[in-house]
């Protein structure tokens, strides 16, 4: 199950039902292994400004989201690109839980030791580079093996936080079963974008898999089921 780690060290897991569950964007978290990348972004596309600003793109509400999804995770999941930018701590701060393990991918081993994840003790940090995880040459192939290697580890519950590279390489390797993606009214009109997707020539072509939304303030978060159903195509 889900946060078998945790249970199995002494850790208080929460009950989906304990915090204010959405229409049910907790429960199924809760309850099996998943694996779910999120992202904030603006209404044009951009998770971050020209400078890499992003705090914050999404509002209070969605903070307390992000919060929840990680004291049911067994682990958050990042790459070396946030962790640089945003040095973020990558814990439970906002809701009541327990702080999940904490991974950084860096294929190439260039993280700065400096950050806090590798400083504090609030967490576990796991560093994964092409060292402790060989894997072939390919970015998708890199984050296959850190899959693996969390498996192996009994981290079932895995929630893809960032940035925009990682989680659309988890979508690309076809790794995610649910995809968040927050909406926020705020326009940057450039900056760091969301999410990469192949482009296809058609709108029928387009992945469109079966989606829900969810307000949260005033943003709202889209989630797509992409494991419980076939992708659906665009009407022609």
């Amino acid at each position: 199950m889900a946060q078998a780690a945790k249970r199995r060290s002494g850790q208080s897991v929460p009950d989906a039902g304990e915090m204010h569950d959405l229409n049910g964007l907790y429960a199924a978290f809760a309850a099996k292994p998943m694996i779910i990348g999120h992202l904030g972004q603006s209404i044009d596309g951009h998770i971050a400004t020209t400078t890499g600003d992003s705090y914050y793109v999404t509002g209070p509400e969605n903070l307390d989201h992000l919060h929840r999804m990680r004291a049911l995770a067994d682990a958050v999941i990042v790459g070396v690109g946030t962790v640089m930018k945003d040095d973020p701590k990558l814990t439970v701060r906002r809701v009541d839980g327990p702080n999940p393990v904490r991974v950084v991918l860096d294929p190439e081993g260039g993280a700065r030791k400096s950050a806090t994840i590798f400083r504090d003790d609030a967490a576990e940090t796991v560093w994964l580079t092409r060292e402790t995880i060989p894997s072939g040459e390919e970015p998708i192939d890199f984050v296959h093996a850190a899959v693996a290697h969390l498996r192996q580890r009994g981290l079932g519950g895995l929630f893809v936080e960032g940035g925009g590279r990682t989680v659309s390489l988890f979508l690309a390797a076809g790794l995610l079963d649910r995809l968040q993606i927050t909406v926020a009214p705020v326009i940057v009109g450039g900056g760091v974008p969301g999410l990469s997707w192949p482009a296809v020539p058609r709108m029928a072509d387009a992945l469109r898999p079966p989606c829900r939304t969810v307000a949260m303030g005033q943003d709202v978060l889209f989630e797509f089921d992409l494991a419980g159903a076939p992708n659906e195509k665009g009407a022609g």
